[in-house]
C-alpha cells in the first residue's frame, strides 16, 4: 500500500509539472506535445507493472490464512484414535479406513516414523485436508471433496539420485571401519561394503595398513537436500589376497546382482564370517588344545567373539537339516546349502523363532542368537563349514559364484563397468560435481554443474 501511495505521489508530481511547462512554452507544437504524454503514460505502465509485481507477495501474505496441525505418531497410537482426537465422526472416521486401504494400501501407522498434517482454510475452518507423511519418498492426501466424502490420493515424491565416490586407506592401529567413517563413508554404506566383502575376506585378519579402499555409492535427494543413501554402485579393495573389485549390475529382466571386474559372479553361495567386523578368538585347526576338556584336539571350525544375544544370520540360503542341543555344541543349528556344502552354528543362547528342522532359510536370515551353552568359556560363535562330508576352513575355502553371467549380459555389464569407471575417474577430478545415477536403467549420466 504504501508503495501505490508513492506511485500516486510521483505521477501527481509529473503532471503538475508537465501543466507548468505546458503554459510556459504555449507555442510548443502539438506533436511534441503528445509525444511527451506519450512517455508520460508508458512510465506509468511500466511503474503500475512493477507496483503489482511487488505488491502480490504481500497481498497473498495477507489473504493466506490456510493452517497446518502437524501430529507425530506416538507408540499406541492408531488413526482411529488421532482422527477421533481430532473431531471426527465414527463415520468419517470409517471411510477415510476404507478409502486408505482401496486406494493407498495404507493400514497401519508407525510410532516414530509418521506424521499426519490437519489442513484448514483457516483457523476457525473444518479440516479440508488430512496429509499422512509415511516415508521419505511418498505421502498420502486425503481431500474432503463434497461433504462426508474423503477421497484419498497417494503421492510418490521424485528422487534426485546422485553418485558419490569415496576413497581412503586403512590407518596404522584402525579397523576398516573406523577408517572408512574418515573417508567420509555413511555407515549404512559401510555395513553394505562389509556384507559384500564378507565372501572375500576376514575384516579381522585381512587388514592391514596402508591398504586402500574406494566405494561408489548413491544418495538419494528431494528437493535439493539429502533424504538418505541407495545402493553401492562399486566397490574396490587392496585385500591380502589381492585387489577385490565389485560392480552391481542390473540385468535386462530386473534383476540385480554383484560381479566383479570379469563379470564374474562375485557373491558366492556362503559368506566366510557370518557376522560382520567380529573378532576371530580361535582359528581352524587339526590339533588345538580345547580351553575346556584340556586336551589337544582338531579344531573343525572358527570361533567369533559375539556378545550373549547377537543375532546370527545364515552365511547362505539353504534348508534346516539339524537345530539341536549337544554336550559340545550346546545349542546348535545345520543347514545344507546344496549337495556339497553345509554349515553349523554352535553354542546359541537361543534358536530364532520359527526355525526349525526342514525350515528353508534366505541368506542372512537370523537363525539364532549368540552365547555359551555346551563346552564353552565365554558367550561367541563357533562356524563350521563341511564341503562334501569333510570340514574345511571356512576364511580359505573356494567358494563358488551362484550368478554368472551369460554371454551377452556380459557384453552389457562390460559396456556399465565402463561407464562406472569413467565416473569414477571424473569424480576423483572433480569431487565436486554433480553426476545423476539413472534408477530407472540404471545408467549413469553425467549433469555436472
Amino acid at each position: 500500500m504504501a508503495l501505490m501511495k508513492k506511485a500516486k505521489i510521483i505521477i501527481k508530481k509529473m503532471t503538475t509539472g508537465l501543466v507548468k511547462s505546458c503554459k510556459k512554452i504555449g507555442n510548443m507544437k502539438i506533436e511534441t506535445l503528445s509525444r511527451i504524454i506519450l512517455y508520460i503514460a508508458l512510465f506509468m505502465v511500466v511503474l503500475a507493472a512493477g507496483v503489482i509485481c511487488f505488491y502480490k507477495p504481500a497481498r497473498d501474505a495477507v489473504f493466506s490464512s490456510e493452517t497446518h496441525t502437524v501430529v507425530a505418531v506416538k507408540s499406541g497410537d492408531t488413526l482411529s484414535k488421532i482422527l477421533g482426537e481430532n473431531g471426527f465422526s465414527m463415520r468419517d472416521i470409517d471411510i477415510i479406513s476404507k478409502n486408505l486401504k482401496k486406494d493407498a494400501d495404507f493400514t497401519t501407522l508407525r510410532a516414530g516414523r509418521d506424521r499426519i498434517d490437519f489442513v484448514r482454510s483457516n483457523e476457525n475452518a473444518p479440516i479440508s485436508k488430512i496429509v499422512i507423511e509415511n516415508g521419505p519418498w511418498n505421502r498420502i492426501e486425503i481431500d474432503c471433496g463434497t461433504p462426508d466424502t474423503w477421497q484419498c490420493q497417494k503421492i510418490e515424491i521424485e528422487r534426485d539420485t546422485r553418485v558419490s565416490y569415496k576413497e581412503g586407506e586403512i590407518a596404522s592401529g584402525s579397523s576398516f571401519y573406523l577408517s572408512a567413517m574418515d573417508a567420509g563413508i555413511p555407515e549404512g554404506i559401510i555395513l553394505d561394503v562389509y556384507d559384500l566383502l564378507a565372501f572375500e575376506m576376514d575384516f579381522e585378519r585381512d587388514i592391514r595398513a596402508g591398504q586402500k579402499f574406494y566405494v561408489l555409492y548413491e544418495e538419494n535427494f528431494a528437493s535439493d537436500k539429502k533424504v538418505d543413501n541407495g545402493h553401492v554402485l562399486a566397490v574396490s579393495f587392496d585385500a591380502l589376497r589381492g585387489n577385490v573389485q565389485m560392480y552391481r549390475y542390473v540385468k535386462p529382466d530386473g534383476k540385480s546382482g554383484y560381479y566383479d571386474e570379469k563379470g564374474n559372479g562375485a557373491i558366492k553361495s556362503l559368506k566366510r564370517t557370518p557376522i560382520n567386523n567380529a573378532k576371530v578368538t580361535s582359528s581352524f585347526s587339526k590339533g588345538r588344545k580345547h580351553p575346556v576338556l584340556g586336551f589337544t584336539r582338531a579344531h573343525k571350525g572358527v570361533d567369533f567373539r559375539a556378545p550373549t544375544g547377537t543375532p546370527i544370520p545364515a552365511a547362505g540360503a539353504g534348508r534346516v537339516i539339524a537345530k539341536s542341543f549337544n554336550r559340545g555344541h550346546g545349542n546348535f543349528v545345520k543347514i545344507r546349502h546344496n549337495g556339497t556344502f553345509e554349515t553349523l552354528y554352535a553354542h546359541l543362547s537361543k534358536f530364532a523363532k520359527g526355525v526349525n528342522v526342514g525350515t528353508v532359510v534366505r541368506q542372512g536370515q537370523i537363525i539364532g542368537y549368540a552365547g555359551s551353552t555346551g563346552l564353552s568359556t565365554g558367550p561367541h560363535l563357533h562356524y563350521e563349514v563341511i564341503k562334501n562330508g569333510v570340514h574345511v576352513n571356512p576364511l580359505t575355502v573356494k567358494l563358488p559364484a551362484i550368478d554368472n553371467l551369460d554371454a551377452n549380459n556380459k557384453k552389457l555389464f562390460m559396456e556399465q563397468k565402463a561407464k562406472v569407471d569413467a565416473t569414477i575417474e571424473s569424480l576423483k577430478l572433480n569431487p565436486k560435481q554433480i553426476i545423476r545415477s539413472d534408477i530407472d536403467d540404471k545408467k549413469i549420466n553425467k549433469n555436472s554443474k
